[in-house]
């Protein structure tokens, strides 16, 4: 699948949930599931407690990705952040 089709299943909605980036058809933030990943929680079970699909997960990383090549976030220089 290419980038801008896996892009197509996410969608941005200000009527369903607050505007947040989804998976297109679902309520499930983008945002959610690239946190399960850093959390350590595998695609695999991100797919069976959600009922996705794997194109859904690629399409989630592929939206985190394009957003990073915009959006830099202050990192400490040590590389740890500050609660």
């Amino acid at each position: 699948m290419s980038r801008n089709e896996l892009l197509d299943r996410i969608s941005i909605d200000p009527n369903v949930c607050f505007g947040r980036a989804c998976i297109r058809g679902h309520r499930i933030w983008v945002s959610l599931v690239l946190d399960f990943f850093a959390s350590g929680m595998s695609a695999q079970d991100v797919i069976i407690e959600y009922g996705i699909e794997e194109p859904d997960v690629l399409a989630c990383i592929a939206y985190g990705a394009e957003m990073a090549r915009f959006v830099d976030l202050p990192v400490p220089p040590d590389g740890h952040r500050q609660s």
